[in-house]
């Protein structure tokens, strides 16, 4: 973490700390369903406010077109007092005279939670004056949102100019595994990479080409270039119209130093529900009237076996149908597997995207892996060899 300053290298007490979360959690009648990322981001919040500093809490939530009171932050301001064990006071804006008021009461030791960022419209295009009026509220800035640190925003970008800009522990966290797993990693590194679509992970599988010693390629993606092959694939999902590009990602393995990975069994079923009627085959007999929904036992024996091979692993997609059983049985196999190896300490296990979050929980395994990253869209950029403004603008 060199090139950032953290929680260990700024002084805060009696200073005003804005800080950057992301509280988009999932709700339902006002309560809060899911408080993983609240939970997640308390650690931060409690350290400064232990440390004596007037903590000012900033976040979106939702995709709000203007002032919408469904989508106001107000409901947080319990489950994050009982995440961070202590009262949490309420700005019903984040600017202006409203969120002056509340700011300037704090104490230090005390907390504040302003409304949601995105009520303004100037937030989300980064508007100057707007991040001048967030940084009005602070003396010090602490980014604790990979998760939004993707998006240059006024509270994600602008603001990291305009005050002493710091990572908080979840960003450090982050950052650190990923740099663990990709900039400075024990070789070979594998990494899994599925989903349903090739053309959506199109540039992370070139970069991970270039990156990885190991490249599996799971889910309706490998239907595609198992389809490249020249393979039969049945009734699969699979994209017709990338098949010359998949055919590009196959030929660009042989010549780099990266082996490539696709399933040598499958799964299939004549009907995609539960409980449907499944059997085994290989993947060059694959009848007409089956799809391929999970990746078969000698596939998994296969990536089990070299993933005792790599001292690190990069995760990102379930390699079958996971959320309808039995398509889950692989991805559960692998999961157990990654997690047996990681206890062991003979992996670093780097994971994230919301299936695969969803996957890991699945199967049990979420917090027996090195990091689970929930950063969804700013994780995958990270792995798609993007530099993502939020963090960018915490460098020294």
């Amino acid at each position: 973490m060199a090139d950032f300053q953290t929680l260990d290298t700024i002084e805060v007490r009696g200073k005003r700390v804005l800080v950057r979360v992301d509280l988009n959690v999932p709700m339902h009648d006002g309560k809060v369903t899911d408080d993983t990322r609240i939970e997640r981001l308390a650690p931060t919040i409690r350290e400064l406010a232990d440390k004596g500093a007037r903590v000012v809490v900033m976040s979106h939530f939702g995709r709000p077109k203007g002032i919408d009171p469904s989508l106001s932050l107000k409901p947080l301001v319990e489950p994050l007092a009982k995440a961070i064990g202590r009262p949490v006071a309420f700005a019903t804006d984040c600017v202006g005279d409203a969120a002056k008021a509340v700011v300037d009461r704090l104490q230090p030791g005390e907390v504040a939670l302003l409304e949601n960022l995105r009520f303004h419209k100037e937030e989300e295009k980064n508007d100057p004056a707007f991040a001048q009026a967030l940084a009005s509220l602070g003396d010090i800035y602490v980014n604790d949102a990979f998760s939004a640190a993707h998006r240059a925003h006024a509270s994600t970008e602008g603001v990291a100019h305009l005050l002493p800009p710091a990572a908080g522990r979840l960003m450090q966290a982050e950052l650190e595994a990923l740099n663990a797993a990709l900039g400075a990693p024990k070789r070979p590194v594998m990494a899994i990479v599925a989903g349903s679509k090739v053309s959506t992970k199109l540039q992370l599988l070139d970069f991970m080409l270039s990156k990885v010693q190991v490249l599996v390629i799971g889910g309706a993606m490998a239907n595609t270039l198992l389809a490249a092959q020249g393979k039969k694939v049945g009734k699969s999902l699979y994209e017709k119209d990338m098949i010359d590009i998949a055919r590009g990602i196959l030929d660009k393995a042989k010549t780099s130093s990266c082996d490539l990975i696709l399933p040598v069994d499958a799964t299939v079923a004549a009907e995609f529900k539960a409980g449907a009627a499944t059997k085994t085959v290989s993947v060059d007999q694959v009848p007409d009237d089956q799809m391929m929904l999970d990746i078969g036992p000698q596939s998994v024996a296969m990536i089990s076996d070299r993933l005792g091979q790599c001292p690190t692993l990069i995760w990102n997609g379930p390699v079958g149908a996971f959320e309808t059983k039995p398509f889950d049985t692989a991805t559960v196999a692998l999961a157990k597997r990654v997690a047996e190896l990681t206890k062991a300490g003979k992996l670093l296990s780097v994971a994230g995207g919301g299936d695969t979050v969803a996957a890991l929980n699945d199967a049990g395994v979420a917090d027996q892996l090195t990091y689970v990253s929930s950063a969804g869209g700013a994780f995958l950029e990270w792995l798609e060899g993007r530099e993502l403004p939020g963090v960018k603008a915490l460098k020294r």
